[in-house]
């Protein structure tokens, strides 16, 4: 990007293509669910960035209107009836606005009272209230983004016999009510994209942060082929730990699930057979597991104990998404029995102060990223390397290479 001074002394900036580069419009931050305190970071390192480039006389829109502004959060109160049914109020305008939502479909501390019952909010009525959030702001605000860091209905993505097929209605029901932008983080499956082929679909990853954390919390850790190993839980992460173990250049090994297609569980799968690994002895090296998510965390704990017996060193375990569905208790034994160093998630999800104080979990902050994506969009700069953060990973290894060297 280069930067030209113009006649009144301000900096104006340009991309790769020589166009200069404007604030789409004033930036306005919409929360809804239990994620405020993420939003309000958000906000505020939005705002050090911004004021940042002003003192340094990088600033070619600080004559924008509302581009530099202590708060750009945007307040909207959602009314719940007896009956459960729902509105949304904008208390502050929205007109001319370049409009980023920030939803939180897994959060589940929240309650209402339903036929005066409390009732706790599922992603249903997370996604009803976001989709009432966007009528109240059509029509008035400039673009609306939307930055659902869990797809909502995600692993519905594709149809194997008659089943409906959530992901892609819940797509087009945003694009048919103008979302011009939505970022989602480590999609179960990328191709969902193809169900709106015309509306922006964003796709970050948090590996480098989640690495990057890794690092920092654990010094010493040697990330070689001889001293580390990328392990996929099942064939379904294949392609998430073949993008670790490539950046990382470390072994990557992987587990196949046999399963039985003649029959159905009760909750609708086919039953595991048989679990095999395919890979190198993981005896001597550190392991680190990757997943997009943890749901009841029984994979995770599995392929820990399979590599734990062959004597692989420290194991960690890393995703997106810690939602630990079945509770921590079988994570406080696994760490307890000396199978799991650490567990490394991201605060893009709700994470109960239980798990945030349990020795072995590390919270992966991503709100500096988030604020980035926000900071370059509004001014349609190019994401490209925030997606695929491949030269800050170079950098990253490369320092501690050095400082291998130096000990």
């Amino acid at each position: 990007m280069s930067e030209n001074t113009s006649s009144s002394g301000s900096v104006d900036a340009f991309d790769y293509r020589g166009y200069l580069l404007e604030p789409f419009g004033p930036i306005g931050i919409i929360c809804h669910t239990s994620n405020k305190a993420f939003v309000q970071q958000v906000n505020d390192v939005l705002y050090e960035k911004r004021l940042l480039k002003q003192q340094k006389n990088y600033s070619p829109y600080v004559n924008s209107a509302g581009y530099l502004r202590r708060d750009f959060t945007i307040s909207a109160t959602i009314t719940r009836f007896a009956t459960g049914e729902g509105k949304v109020t904008l208390n502050q305008t929205v007109r001319g606005h370049d409009i980023y939502i920030i939803t939180d479909v897994l959060s589940h501390d929240e309650t209402f009272t339903l036929s005066g019952q409390p009732h706790y909010k599922s992603p249903d009525d997370h996604f009803r209230d976001l989709l009432r959030i966007i009528m109240a702001v059509s029509g008035k605000a400039k673009r609306i983004n939307v930055i659902m860091p869990f797809l909502y209905e995600g692993r519905q993505d594709h149809c194997i016999t008659r089943e409906s097929l959530d992901c892609a209605q819940m797509l087009k029901d945003l694009y048919n009510l103008g979302v011009a932008n939505l970022i989602v983080f480590d999609p179960h499956d990328s191709r969902i994209i193809n169900a709106v082929p015309l509306m922006g679909i964003e796709m970050p990853k948090s590996a480098y942060k989640i690495i990057s954390t890794l690092i920092s919390k654990n010094p010493g850790l040697h990330i070689d082929k001889d001293n580390m190993m990328i392990i996929s839980p099942d064939e379904s992460a294949v392609s998430r730990a073949i993008f670790y173990s490539s950046m990382l250049g470390v072994p990557l090994g992987i587990f196949y699930r046999d399963r039985d297609y003649t029959k159905v569980d009760e909750d609708g799968n086919y039953p595991i057979k048989s679990f095999r690994f395919l890979g190198d002895d993981p005896k001597g090296k550190d392991v680190l597991i990757v997943d997009d998510m943890i749901n009841s965390g029984n994979t995770m704990i599995r392929t820990a104990k399979y590599m734990h017996e062959r004597g692989a060193g420290n194991i960690f375990c890393a995703a997106p998404f810690g939602l630990f569905t079945d509770g921590l208790e079988p994570f406080n034994k696994a760490c307890a029995d000396g199978m799991i160093k650490q567990v490394l998630c991201t605060n893009l999800t709700y994470r109960p102060q239980s798990l945030l104080d349990a020795p072995w979990y590390v919270d992966v902050n991503m709100t500096p990223f988030v604020a980035r994506i926000i900071d370059a969009l509004n001014v349609d700069e190019s994401i490209g390397k925030l997606i695929s953060p491949i030269e800050k990973f170079d950098q990253l290894l490369g320092q501690v290479r050095i400082e291998e060297l130096m000990e």
